[in-house]
């Protein structure tokens, strides 16, 4: 088994990189199949979401506007339960219909709280796909439009996750190693 160390921490593999390109194509045929006719504006959010924005984006192969956003709820391995906006959307999202692009679901808290004032801010609707999701870890009322792969409750880095910084650019994913 492939392990990787991150700082204090030990990691094996648990998604190829393969599985995880497979499980994006899947995602932007539905995305393009539901989006036909609209002109949605894709979020990306930051920092995470780089590698999945990117290969999402080459899928759909469209005229389709991105732009990018960053928020943080954490710090380590666990949430601070607050939600920072760190760099905000820079576009006009006024009656626009919205797709947010995130790495990893896990508690919810940030992308209900971003879905919550992007509605308040005008956007026509705002939708979330997201690359991984934790369905075990959810705290909230959330749930995502478009789902790349289902995972457990584990902490996990590589393909744009990471472990305090560090870990992103690993193409597969590892999780940690107890």
């Amino acid at each position: 088994m492939k392990k990787i160390r991150l700082k204090d921490k030990e990691f094996e593999l648990f998604i190829p990189e393969n599985d995880i390109r497979d499980a994006i194509r899947r995602m932007a045929n539905q995305i393009e199949a539901d989006v036909k006719g609209t002109d949605p504006l894709f979020v990306g959010i930051l920092n995470g979401a780089f590698m999945f924005v990117s290969e999402l984006m080459s899928f759909l192969d469209g005229p389709y506007e991105l732009t990018f956003a960053r928020y943080s709820s954490y710090r380590g391995t666990s949430t601070t339960g607050m939600v920072n906006e760190i760099m905000p959307i820079r576009v006009d999202i006024k009656d626009r219909p919205l797709i947010l692009l995130e790495d990893i679901i896990d508690t919810g808290y940030t992308m209900q709280f971003v879905m919550n004032k992007l509605r308040e801010q005008g956007a026509s609707s705002v939708k979330l796909a997201t690359m991984l999701f934790k369905p075990a870890a959810l705290k909230c009322d959330l749930k995502p439009d478009y789902v790349g792969l289902q995972i457990p409750n584990d902490f996990i880095v590589g393909h744009g996750l990471d472990y305090d910084e560090a870990g992103r650019a690993f193409r597969d994913i590892y999780k940690v190693i107890y």
